[in-house]
Formats: structure tokens, C-alpha cells, sequence
């Protein structure tokens, strides 16, 4: 059996402990306590006694503030931010010794903090006390101390708060106190009180001083540094990153650590938001704070698709949801709901009710903030949850996790270690990078505390051990206590390129070495940093010799392999030349080949943002225009028909069109804000009744056919088509098959003529047009489609329709503009055939919607480079450019 005597080592910081442990129990030092004084105290102080937690307290807080008068703090106290202030001036005061009972007379704002202290108390669960009442109850047992404690050491610490002063002199009546000091400041209040202090001389380590471009050098330097030290065989428990607030660093360690695949310990812990559960938590704040939509839905699936009402819905139910609509409001998911089947869910089966459930719930908003976590969440992100509903309002949840920490899970006495200056000082290393000395971050500034400033009790009464004043004593802590290297690291400008001074604490280290961002580091981090340290080994690398090829033959004038030169005869150009075309995709092919290719081929497509335009844009107009003008079409065909229609008829048939289309946009796609898009909704009835009364020529008895499918196109609607619309339209001589919907067809009542109309929702061209350079084939196309299914001896007139001015252009001799048309297109396939996927005049242009896909600047510098000879290899099909 072995018999220990029980003996007490303070220490202060979670790693401090951590790595005491560890010492005692690889030395067997049975019977030694390790706690912080604060614990030491809660010890003796016996029965239930216990520390108020930060979380109880905030809870305390939260239920206690919305019922307890604040004074000239009531217009504030519902505001995010006050939970954190309450809590942090209650601990400032307890921490002071400061009982604000007592003080509750001399100001209102003292009486308003010390009834909001009885409040908290009177909430906080039975045994949690105050360090003064901790130290009262203590001193009355503290004949026990010998048995309860032993012989009290205290090491690594610097400074002690007021509010236990008290109780250690009390103690060395009762049993031996050692201060271990070591080569750390003494306090001078010790003198005189009973305490044995032990000094040592300071280390001597090495001292250099570095400068870095930005923070985010900083850091790469860092953890090259530590590279360097691990590859030396250096221990990573001796190895310690500092700096006097963490918080600026953190994201950039976050990230680096991944890279470098090196444990580095995070010892004030980690973002919570940058676990999976933290997202999940985010995910749903999102939604609660700032309302339901798709988008947000479809995140919060992602991350909780095994919990909650997602637990019962089908593998890949979100395809039921309309890809390109926002859903941001309840009529908006009532009326999708509605109108879902069992045949639209991936099963079969009908999930409307369990989806409905969740919309509802998510719908209630901040108020129900609580039940919904409990709803979506389980396990540690529904923890997570919970413990920031304690820290602020539920209205601003989404703010309180942001900084909201966890443990990273990793072993803080066996791992590289990043923390706090102050967590270092009480727990040294023998290799130390102290990062961020420059002026105003190391040492940091004074702050007056939120809610009692400095005009009602001074700042350094209601906090003795201010930041700045700490910031310099950890420092030289550090220096004194690092055995072997100290680096001390500064950054010259900020992320704005804003120069930023040193330290103070610098002044006298010696001259600091310029580190360039560029430079060749002497030990890469990682396999990132050491294939651009070695640009031999990097220019082997196959991305990089592609990367590189891919630069040079963008800065030549010749056409090379980057810019869309193929194989010829390729078999996917020669599939996609193959499919059935249409107008856009025949345009593209002229204009751009280069972009038919990576449309048709790769599946390239611009990306679609569900978000809230402030304004429809351009393509998005012309489909509401043409939804409005087919719906009403379709109205008055079921009626009288358009040709007997009169102007009241056809606004009266417009305005129900443009009501039921708006429902149906809404519910499908994004809008803009209600008083814009009620203007836009305006516009596109103007214009559509302007294009349904517009007429030049009157064919009697004729009939009107909206949105008329060709080419083997499924119709948009139930309507009446005037053709199979499975017939195939192939252009002669050309190799191609066309299939599309013709905005209007009107068919004289004897069928021996049809009127082709293009609605056109922008502002018409000046002058006449025929081909304007290969971007007007649709009227000859739609002309041709419509003779090849009427039949030869029905005469085609086709037109362009700007219902704005309106102006309508009609197109003289279609036949042989089709014959012309046929030249381009026989030359085109020839040419993309032989491999010349190049670029075109529409290239890099406004309404490029790949331009992101070329090098920057494209139409200014890329496309002017490339089009001579882009122009010379295209040949025939170039002179469509020019066509008019």
C-alpha cells in the first residue's frame, strides 16, 4: 500500500494543469491536489459550495434581466451584446472583492448592476456562490485546512485577485504557503503576509526579432518554424505559438494546420462554427434569425438530413423543391406544397405532410427558437444549440455563435501548442514564437468596463489587473521562463496594406530580420509550400507544366490547343453536332464556338443564384413577358378569339394572365422587392396587351397559337397545336435538326397563310435587319419550321415584335435568306467538325454568360489578341459576322 501525504499545487490555465498532471503522475507524486486557487478555495469551503459557471451565470442573466428594473440601462438591456456586458462587469466586481450591495446607494447605476446581481443569484442553482462568499465560507473552516489542503504551493502565477487575498493570508496561519515564483514578477503585496516565496534566475534563451508582410505570413512563417524544429527531432510538447490575442490568428492556424497535417492544439479552443455540429447549429440560425427559404433549407438538410423531420423523408426529396425558386415566404411554400403529388417524390410515396411540419416549424421564427433546435438538432449540435440560446437572444443567435468555442480534441501536453500569451506565461516551453507585437495589439489598449465606467468607480479598482499591464508582464514572463529560443514576430501591414509600427515591447531586442512573402523558405510546412519553394520540382509537376502552357499560348497571336483547337472529327463535337439544334444553340455555333462547345459538351452553365434580385434582368423580363403573353393568349383563343378581340378584352385576358403568372414566378423563381416587382408586373402587361393588339395586316377568321412546340418538343401546355409536334424539321443541306416553341403562329381562317411572330421584349435595332451578323436566325428558321409543317403552299410571313415602341420588322424573302442561312451553318459544322473550336465576336462580351471561363479582361486583351487568326481559320463562317 502506499500512504501519501496529501499536499495542494495552484496552478493557473487549463494547460498549466493539464501538463502538471502529467508531471506528478510520471514522477508518482501520490496525494498531490492540482487546482487553481479558486478551487483550492471551493475545497475547503466544504458541503455543496461550488464556483458560479460562466454558463449557469449567463443563463441566471438571461432569465433575470427581462423582470429586473435596470434604470437608465432598461432602453438597452434587450439588446445582443448585454448578456456578455452583465456577465463581464459581475465578474470584474466579484473578482475586486467589490460587493455591490453595499454600493447599490451611490449611484444609479450601481443600484441598477447590484439588483441585477440578487436577481442572478437568486436563479443560479443552489450551492454556486461568489468568490466573496467562496472566501467567507473558507475562512469559517479554515482549522481544516491542513487536512483538506496539506502544504499550499502556488506556481506560474503572476498575480492573484483581490477577492482571495484574504483567504491565502488567512491560510499561512494554518499551514506552510509557498509562492513559487521562479523567475516570474512577485506581486509586492506579499510581502509581509506569511508567505515563503522562492525566486530563481531568469532563462537566457536565444532572442530574435522577425518582420512578416501581413498576419497571414506570420503565421506561414510559424508554422515553417515549427517544420523546421519537428524535423530536428525536437519534442512537440516543447514547442508553443503565442500572441496576446488569439483571435486574429485563429482562422489563419485553422487553416494552415489542415495544410501542414501537424497537431497543433488550439488551447483557448476553436470556433465552434468550424465543426460539422456548429455548422448544423449555424444552418438553423440562419433560418431562424433571417427567415425560411430554399436555399437556407437546403443547407440545413444537408447537415441534419438524419435528424429530425428530414430523418423521414426520402433520399434525394430536394428535387421536388423548383431549383430556381427562392420559397422565402409561407404563401410561397403553401402553394409548392399544394400542388406536390406522391409522384414527384423519389419513392412514390407522400411526404407532403412531414415536409409541411418542417416549414411550419421553421416558420415560427426567433420566438420558437428553443423548440425548433430541439426539433431539427440531436446530439452535440443540439448541445451546441442550447448553450448559445444561455449566452444572448435568441433574436440575435446567429452573432452569439460566432463566438461561441469548443475543445479541438487534440492533447495539449503532447502536441504543438497555440495559445494565449497568458496561458504560455503560466506554462512554458522550451521553443516559443511569439506572433502580433506591433503597436496596439501587444500590449492592447484599456478599456473602460460596458456598463460601469471609469466616472463611477475608477478602472483600476474595478479591474487591478488591466489588460496592458498583463499583456507586459506575460511577456517578459515569457522571456524569463523560455529555456532555449524566443522569436519575436511582427507584422508590417495589415490585410488592407496598411503599415502598422512595433511594438514597444521590441524596443532593445536588436535588429529584426525582413522576411520577403516570396522568399524560399528553408523548411516547407507543407507539400503546398514545398513545390512553390522549389520551382524546379514544381515545373515538373504535370497541373503545373499545363498551367504554364496554358499562360504562354494565351499571350500568342496564333490559335493554339488553349484556345479550342481539337482533333478533328472528335467524337463528342461530332455528338453534339448530331443532336437536335435550336435557334440559340445555331447562334452560338456562328458567334461563339468556342462557347458552343463548353455549353454542349462539358454541360458548362453559368451559375444560378436563388437569392433576391433587387431588379428582374434582362432574360428574366423576356420570360415573364412571354409567360404573360402565351397564358392570355390561350385565355382569349378559349373565348371569341383574338381576332375578334377588342382592346378591353384583351387588357381584361393580359391582367388575369399577368395575376396567375406572377403566382406561379413566385412560387418558382427569385423576385425582386414588392413595390419593384409590382412596377415590373406593370411593365409586362403593358407590354403584352401592346403586342396582342398589334396588328398591320387582318387575316380573317384566323387563329392564334402561342408558344407552338416544333421539332419534337413536348408542348408547355394543354392547348391546341396546329401540328404533330413530333414531326421532325430538318434544314436542307446543312446536317442539322431544329426544334423550339414560336412565341406566336396566327393562321388565316382558310389556311392559306401563317403570320410567325418573335416577340422581342428589349429595344428594337435601328434600321432594317436581316441576319444582323448571325444573331438573327429565328424568324428564318421559325418561317422555315412553320412552311415545312403547313406545307409548301401556305404563304409565311415572319417578323421581330418590339412591343415597347412597338415596332415590328418583317422579313423580306425568307427563302432566300434561309439559303444564305444554310451556307453559314453547312460551313460552321464543317469547320467545328475539323476541330476549330474558337473563339467568336460574342466572346468575353457582356452577355457572355461563360466569360468567367476566359482569362481575365478577355474582350479587352484575350479576344483582340485571338481574333485575326481565329477570323482566318473559321473562314466562311466568319462573313456571317458581317452579314446585315
Amino acid at each position: 500500500m502506499i500512504i501519501a501525504s496529501r499536499s495542494t499545487l495552484v496552478v493557473h490555465g487549463r494547460l498549466a494543469m493539464r501538463e502538471s498532471r502529467l508531471a506528478a503522475g510520471r514522477d508518482g507524486r501520490h496525494g498531490l491536489q492540482i487546482m487553481s486557487f479558486e478551487q483550492a478555495a471551493v475545497r475547503l469551503a466544504g458541503g455543496f459550495a461550488r464556483p458560479i459557471e460562466d454558463e449557469s451565470l449567463r443563463a441566471a442573466i438571461q432569465a433575470a434581466l427581462p423582470v429586473t428594473p435596470m434604470g437608465e440601462l432598461e432602453s438597452i438591456k434587450a439588446l445582443p451584446g448585454m448578456i456578455d456586458a452583465a456577465a463581464d462587469t459581475l465578474h470584474k466586481a466579484w473578482r475586486a472583492g467589490i460587493d455591490l450591495a453595499s454600493h447599490a446607494a451611490d449611484h444609479p447605476r450601481l443600484g441598477a448592476i447590484a439588483r441585477l446581481e440578487a436577481a442572478v443569484l437568486d436563479q443560479l442553482p443552489f450551492g454556486m456562490m461568489r468568490p466573496l462568499d467562496i472566501v467567507a465560507a473558507a475562512t469559517s473552516r479554515i482549522g481544516h485546512a491542513s487536512a483538506v489542503l496539506g502544504p499550499l504551493e502556488i506556481v506560474g502565477l503572476t498575480e492573484l485577485s483581490p477577492c482571495w487575498r484574504p483567504l491565502l493570508q488567512a491560510l499561512t496561519a494554518h499551514i506552510p504557503v509557498q509562492w513559487t515564483a521562479g523567475p516570474r514578477s512577485v506581486p509586492a503585496w506579499l510581502d509581509g503576509i506569511g508567505v515563503t516565496v522562492t525566486r530563481a534566475p531568469a532563462q537566457e534563451p536565444g532572442i530574435s526579432a522577425v518582420s512578416a508582410a501581413t498576419a497571414y505570413h506570420e503565421a506561414i512563417e510559424a508554422m515553417r518554424w515549427t517544420r523546421s524544429l519537428l524535423a530536428s527531432g525536437v519534442s512537440p510538447s516543447e514547442i508553443a505559438i503565442a500572441t496576446a490575442s488569439p483571435a486574429d490568428y485563429d482562422d489563419h492556424f485553422l487553416a494552415l494546420r489542415a495544410d501542414a497535417n501537424i497537431d497543433l492544439h488550439f488551447v483557448h479552443g476553436v470556433r465552434t462554427v468550424t465543426t460539422r455540429e456548429g455548422q448544423a447549429a449555424a444552418a438553423l440560425a440562419d433560418i431562424v434569425v433571417r427567415g425560411l427559404s430554399q436555399s437556407r433549407l437546403r443547407r440545413l438538410a444537408a447537415l441534419c438530413r438524419d435528424s429530425g423531420p428530414f430523418e423521414t423523408l426520402p433520399e434525394g426529396w430536394l428535387r421536388v423543391l423548383p431549383t430556381d425558386a427562392p420559397l422565402s415566404t409561407p404563401a410561397a411554400w403553401n402553394r409548392l406544397l399544394a400542388r406536390l403529388t406522391p409522384e414527384d417524390w423519389p419513392d412514390g410515396a407522400d411526404h407532403v405532410p412531414a415536409l409541411r411540419t418542417a416549414v411550419d416549424t421553421l416558420a415560427k421564427g426567433s420566438d420558437a427558437a428553443s423548440e425548433i433546435g430541439d426539433a431539427f438538432l440531436k446530439g452535440r449540435a443540439l448541445a451546441v444549440w442550447r448553450k448559445v440560446l444561455l449566452a444572448g437572444p435568441a433574436a440575435s443567435i446567429d452573432a452569439t455563435l460566432e463566438t461561441l468555442k469548443q475543445d479541438d480534441g487534440l492533447e495539449a501536453c503532447v502536441c504543438v501548442a497555440w495559445m494565449p500569451a497568458s496561458a504560455l506565461a503560466a506554462s512554458p516551453r522550451r521553443f516559443v514564437r511569439l506572433l502580433g507585437l506591433n503597436s496596439s495589439r501587444w500590449p492592447r489598449g484599456i478599456a473602460e468596463d460596458r456598463l460601469i465606467p471609469d466616472h463611477i468607480i475608477p478602472t483600476p479598482v474595478l479591474d487591478p489587473l488591466p489588460v496592458n499591464l498583463a499583456d507586459r508582464r506575460d511577456f517578459e514572463t515569457i522571456l524569463a521562463t523560455t529555456a532555449d529560443t524566443v522569436v519575436l514576430s511582427r507584422a508590417r501591414r495589415d490585410s488592407d496594406g496598411r503599415l502598422l509600427g512595433r511594438s514597444p515591447l521590441l524596443a532593445g531586442r536588436g535588429d529584426e530580420t525582413y522576411l520577403r512573402r516570396n522568399a524560399t523558405p528553408a523548411h516547407a510546412f507543407s507539400e503546398t509550400d514545398r513545390l512553390m519553394a522549389r520551382p524546379q520540382e514544381f515545373a515538373a509537376d504535370p497541373q503545373a507544366v499545363g498551367a504554364l502552357g496554358c499562360w504562354r499560348d494565351w499571350r500568342r497571336a496564333e490559335i493554339t490547343p488553349h484556345d479550342g483547337l481539337v482533333r478533328a472529327d472528335h467524337p463528342l463535337v461530332l455528338t453534339i453536332l448530331g443532336r437536335t439544334q435550336s435557334a440559340s444553340s445555331l447562334r452560338r455555333l456562328l458567334r461563339n464556338p468556342l462557347s458552343f462547345v463548353w455549353v454542349y459538351a462539358f454541360g458548362w452553365r453559368e451559375p444560378q443564384s436563388s437569392a433576391e434580385p433587387l431588379v428582374l434582368d434582362a432574360l428574366g423580363i423576356g420570360d415573364l413577358v412571354h409567360m404573360v403573353l402565351d397564358r392570355a393568349l390561350r385565355d382569349l383563343e378559349t373565348g371569341g378569339g383574338l381576332a375578334s378581340a377588342d382592346t378591353e378584352t384583351i387588357e381584361a385576358a393580359v391582367a388575369r394572365a399577368a395575376h396567375a403568372v406572377a403566382a406561379d414566378w413566385e412560387s418558382e423563381r427569385p423576385v425582386p422587392p414588392s413595390v419593384i416587382w409590382g412596377r415590373t408586373l406593370d411593365d409586362a402587361r403593358v407590354m403584352a396587351a401592346r403586342a396582342l393588339s398589334y396588328g398591320d395586316e387582318i387575316m380573317p377568321g384566323a387563329r392564334a397559337f402561342g408558344e407552338v412546340p416544333f421539332g419534337g418538343l413536348e408542348p408547355k401546355s394543354d392547348a391546341e397545336t396546329p401540328w404533330d409536334a413530333s414531326t421532325p424539321v430538318t434544314i436542307p443541306d446543312t446536317g442539322f435538326s431544329i426544334a423550339g416553341y414560336i412565341d406566336r403562329l396566327d393562321i388565316s381562317g382558310d389556311g392559306k397563310r401563317a403570320l410567325v411572330r418573335d416577340y422581342k421584349t428589349g429595344r428594337p435595332p435601328r434600321g432594317e435587319i436581316r441576319l444582323n451578323g448571325g444573331r438573327g436566325l429565328q424568324r428564318c428558321l421559325y418561317a422555315f419550321a412553320v412552311k415545312a409543317l403547313l406545307g409548301d403552299d401556305v404563304a409565311i410571313s415572319a417578323s421581330l415584335l418590339y412591343p415597347r415602341e412597338p415596332v415590328d420588322l418583317q422579313l423580306d424573302d425568307p427563302e432566300a435568306v434561309l439559303a444564305e442561312i444554310t451556307g453559314y451553318l453547312r460551313a460552321a459544322r464543317m469547320s467545328l467538325a475539323g476541330g476549330a473550336a474558337l473563339p467568336g465576336p460574342d466572346t468575353g462580351g457582356d452577355y457572355d454568360d461563360l466569360a468567367f471561363a476566359l482569362p481575365a479582361n478577355a474582350s479587352a486583351t484575350y479576344c483582340k489578341r485571338k481574333m485575326p487568326a481565329a477570323t482566318e481559320r473559321l473562314g466562311e463562317v466568319a462573313q456571317v459576322w458581317e452579314a446585315e
